[in-house]
Parts: structure tokens; sequence; C-alpha cells
């Protein structure tokens, strides 16, 4: 069976096949640029208190985490975009891993900046039965610290390609790093998946493995 980490691997390989050579250059440059600034250490970690909050979700229904956590722990996931194919993989991963979260009597989040319509609009190509939040001005993201601006020349490729600031209504050209907490009853933080490079996944199986050690 095919992990999300091969997936991943073959997306990777696929860019690296078909971009120019200073196309390539500019991305991995825009990924050490983030990884300088140590963003995965100052991010909440493992055994930190996960902040509260209430979002709304594709049909403008709030959605709050300490009152989910009352019937379980959560899984707590970011993406960047429905424009991203390394969120795409990820999120059918999840759908696909979806049935055995749900048997550790956990509930799978998803957070994007992306505005209402345009989460809206991956919820339903991607055909998705958990929740999709819109974390507007990554207001929520910037509480777990996972939070950086894009470096000029991949912001300006991404507002050149596919009008980023639409996407995200606004012109920060920030984006929250493709993280993942599991979260317990009591709101610590007991399993984190935290990458620099967007192109790393949390593995479902990984986070299956981890939800049935939850205490």
């Amino acid at each position: 069976m095919s992990t999300l980490k091969s997936q991943l691997e073959s997306k990777k390989a696929e860019y690296s096949e078909k971009w120019t050579t200073s196309n390539l250059a500019m991305h991995e440059n825009g990924i050490a640029v983030v990884e300088k600034i140590n963003i995965t250490k100052k991010a909440l970690q493992i055994g930190d208190t996960a902040p509260n909050f209430t979002l709304k979700n594709h049909l403008n229904k709030e959605i709050n985490l300490y009152s989910l956590l009352k019937n379980g722990p959560v899984v707590l996931t970011w993406y960047r975009g429905g424009w991203c194919p390394y969120c795409n993989l990820s999120l059918r991963a999840l759908q696909k891993a979806l049935p055995e979260i749900k048997k550790q009597n956990a509930t799978l989040l998803t957070l994007t900046a992306e505005i209402p319509d345009k989460s809206l609009s991956t919820k339903e190509k991607q055909a998705l039965e958990f929740e999709v939040l819109s974390d507007l001005h990554n207001e929520i993201a910037k509480k777990f610290n996972i939070v950086f601006k894009l470096e000029e020349n991949v912001a300006t490729a991404y507002q050149n390609g596919f009008d980023l600031h639409a996407y995200n209504g606004d012109e920060s050209d920030e984006l929250p790093l493709a993280a993942t907490y599991i979260i317990n009853t009591n709101g610590l933080i007991q399993w984190a998946f935290l990458d620099a490079d967007y192109r790393n996944r949390a593995e479902p199986s990984d986070i299956i493995e981890a939800l049935k050690k939850i205490s």
C-alpha cells in the first residue's frame, strides 16, 4: 500500500523533472529561509497547552476546540491551500485514514488561511468528511507559533501563478507550517509533527499509532 510519504516523494520528483533549475533553486531557497528562522523550535511543542479557539467551518458554523475535547482527543492539522499539490495529497490521505482516526474516539480538524469560499471548494473537490476551518489571517496559527512570511521571490511566484492574495483574503504573504498536533482531553499537546519543508507531512499511520497511546 502506498504511503503518504511515497506519494509526496513522487510529487517532488515530478516537479524536479519539469521545473527549471532556477525555479527549483528559488523554492529550495524559500525552504532554507524558513529553516533558518528555527520556526519548528519556536512552535508549540509536546507538553504545551493548546490555546482554545473558535473558528467557522465551510458552512459558517462555529467550531470550538475545547468543546470537541470533551468528547475525545483532537488531531489538529494545517494545510497551506487548495492550490498546493502536497496539501491535496495529505488531505486525501487523511480522508482515507479518517475511519481509523474515529475508531480512536478522535476528531480531525483541518485549518487553513484560505477564505471560506476557497476552503469550501477544497472540501468539495477532495470529498472531505472532516471539518475544514478558515483561520483567516492565520490568527490561530500565530498562537501556535507556526506562521512565517514567504521569501520575496516565492511570494511573487505564488501571486503571479495563482493569486495567493485572493485565496487568503490579504496581502501578508504569510503561511502556516503544514503542522499536525494531537491534543488530549486536558488540552495538552501529546504529539507533534513540525517540519520547515512544506513537502513533508505527518504520516496518517503515525497519527493513528500516536492516538492509540494517548493518555
